[in-house]
Formats: C-alpha cells, structure tokens, sequence
C-alpha cells in the first residue's frame, strides 16, 4: 500500500506540507525532528524525535532510514538542509529522488523547474520509493485538525561528519524560509554594515526577514544564510522588496512564487522589472529611508 511520511525539520514544515499531502491523496505519518508538535493536519500518526538541533547531513540520513524505509514517498519542504539530508537518504534507500516540487499530477507524475525556473519539467517516477523536497507555495495549507496519535521515534546518530561550531547572524527575524515579508539587497550595499543597516532597518520596520542575492554573499556584504535564488533559498513570502536587485535568473528562480513582488533599482532597463508587481527607478539610498519613514508615521 503507498503511503507518505513527511519528514518535519521543524513544527512549521507540518502546516506547510499539509496542501501537498492532500493532494497527493495518500494516508501520510508525519516525522518531526525538532521542536514540539502541534496539530497533525490529518495525518494518521506522529513520530517525535525531539532532537536538540538538527545534527550533520549523513548522522540524519542514517537515523531516518528506518523509520522511512516502510513508506512509498517520502517528502520535505525544499530547503538546503532538506535537500542534503534527503539526498542522502535517497542514495540509502536506493530511492529516485525528485527535487523542488512545484506541482503534481499523481503519485507518480511530478513537475518540477530546470533552467533557474525557465522551464517546468514534469517528471514520472517509474520506481519506489521515491524521496521528494516539495516548494509548498503552490499547494496552500490544510484544516490543521486536533491532536494525532504521537509516538517517541528513536534516531540513532552515528555519521563521520561532525560539526565543530555553529553561529547564528539572524536574531529575532523571523526564519528566511517562512517569513510573509522578506527585504533583499545586493552587491550596491557596499559592505556589512550598510547592508544590515539598509536592508536590515527595513525588515526590522515591516517584520520581515533579510535576504541576499548571491553576488552580495560573494562580496562579502552578507553571510551566506541568508542567500536566496537556485544556488540559496527558495522563498514564497507574501510581500518580497528586491533593493538594488538587477535580476540574475539565478535569484529569480528563488522568488518567483511571490505573491508580491517591488523591485528598487535606480536602473530601468534593471531585468527584474519585467517580473516585478510594482517598480521604482531610484536610488535605494534615498527611496529606502523615504520608506522607513513613512511606515513610523
């Protein structure tokens, strides 16, 4: 019998995997691995591994091989964490994998993007089980439901990688991956402290999270957490304000489900204006703090 297990990183993933899941149209077990548990969005079970934090890629996969090898799909939000971990856990089960899923046609016909988001490709799995990192903008949320049958997962963590420190630059912004308003910037920043102070004050005024294109990150002007586009993180915020942004589809294809998005670039002929909602010819040093002064008042 074909059946799901979601593999939770976090309590959010849940609420977020919950359109794919219905779609899909399977019974479906949910595996969250760090952080509490909520409601169980019609799932049928809920295996709890309470883990501290989330531990190197190859220690993960191990542990989760067990659990996973009783299920014919296996999905995770697409992340960076998820897609190095779920690889793993592919090449393990010895399971086709597919990456990045936009959509689906059954519970084998996948679609997927190819070329930085210039193409769809849809994709037919021909093998079992098959291991999915899923976008989930395209698939909204469920009725969260009540309370789901919970048991303790036991996850062994044995791998050869070990992680010797590990620092975290975003406070108390909300999480890239998640967050409704998201504020980017690029190479024009100049360095560290102008971008956190630009492109960091304006997310801090409207609550969102900071992003960066991957010539910043090059640069130096932002860590490397906080990249977006086919090589960083995919995002799907309701509201994304590109500052200094010229449109690589590299980035684009990390943005492009969006609901919104305003672009501000002081040169017009700027690529992204083609796919922004709203645009601004200017400079963002002058346009942003116009902003930021007028969501004080």
């Amino acid at each position: 019998m074909s059946k799901l297990l979601i593999v939770a990183f976090q309590p959010s993933d849940i609420a977020q995997l919950s359109g794919f899941a219905k779609k899909l149209g399977l019974p479906f077990d949910i595996l969250l691995l760090t952080g509490s548990p909520a409601q169980g969005y019609g799932a049928n079970r809920l295996f709890v591994g309470s883990l501290p934090e989330l531990p190197p890629a190859d220690a993960l996969a191990k542990a989760v091989q067990p659990i996973a090898a009783n299920y014919t799909h296996i999905a995770s939000v697409s992340s960076m964490s998820s897609k190095d971990s779920l690889a793993r856990l592919a090449g393990l089960l010895d399971a086709a994998m597919v990456t990045d899923v936009l959509d689906l046609e059954s519970p084998t016909v996948f679609k997927r993007p190819m070329v930085a988001g210039s193409i769809v490709a849809t994709v037919e799995v021909l093998a079992f089980p098959v291991v999915l990192t899923v976008r989930p903008a395209g698939f909204g949320t469920t009725d969260p439901g009540g309370m789901v049958e919970q048991t303790p997962a036991t996850l062994t963590l044995e791998g050869r990688a070990s992680r010797l420190s590990a620092t975290s630059r975003g406070g108390s912004r909300p999480d890239l991956g998640q967050a409704s308003v998201v504020v980017s910037g690029g190479r024009p920043l100049k360095d560290a402290a102008t971008f956190e102070n630009v492109i960091g004050g304006l997310a801090d005024a409207l609550g969102g999270a900071v992003g960066a294109t991957r010539a910043a990150v090059d640069s130096g002007i932002a860590p490397n957490e906080l990249q977006v586009g086919q090589t960083g993180k995919i995002v799907a915020p309701d509201l994304y304000i590109a500052a200094g942004i010229s449109g690589s589809t590299q980035h684009m294809a990390g943005i492009k489900d969006s609901k919104v998005i305003v672009a501000i670039n002081k040169d017009p002929d700027a690529p992204i204006f083609e796919a922004a909602d709203f645009g601004l010819v200017a400079d963002l040093f002058d346009a942003i703090p116009e902003f930021r002064a007028a969501i004080g008042k």
